[in-house]
């Protein structure tokens, strides 16, 4: 069997072909705020239910609802993380957290631990990315 002829007159095997490039090198910051935004999911989904089975707002299906929406805008927080928006929308899922620590008064306590997770990873990326952009 006879290998394929290229334009150049060679074929694959002495044709200049080069390894799969790399993939472009993904931001230090984009990582961490997708890696937070992931663990709140949980901690966002498990919220919801709380407040669900806490009746804390009435009807109580406003709590599962509420819990859900917030999940699929943190889920589009991740997927635009590569936009500006997408910050955005991690900052407002950050925000709706805390607030909801005036259905259930311990969301206080694990809202801001997530919101100064979500500034650490924020701060700590921008600060590598700029030192991976001088190197």
């Amino acid at each position: 069997m006879t290998q394929p002829e290229y334009p150049s007159g060679g074929n694959s095997e002495t044709q200049g072909e080069t390894a799969p490039s790399s993939p472009a090198a993904r931001s230090v910051k984009r990582s961490l705020a997708s890696i937070a935004l992931g663990f709140q999911l949980l901690i966002i989904f498990l919220g919801g239910l709380t407040v669900f089975g806490l009746s804390a707002v009435e009807p109580r299906e406003l709590g599962l609802y509420g819990g859900g929406v917030l999940c699929l805008i943190a889920i589009a927080a991740i997927a635009l993380l590569r936009y500006p928006v997408g910050y955005w929308l991690g900052w407002f899922v950050q925000v709706a957290l805390l607030l909801s620590g005036f259905l259930v008064p311990v969301m206080f306590i694990v809202g801001g631990m997530f919101a100064a997770l979500w500034i650490y990873c924020i701060y700590m990326g921008n600060k590598l990315d700029e030192r991976n952009r001088l190197i």
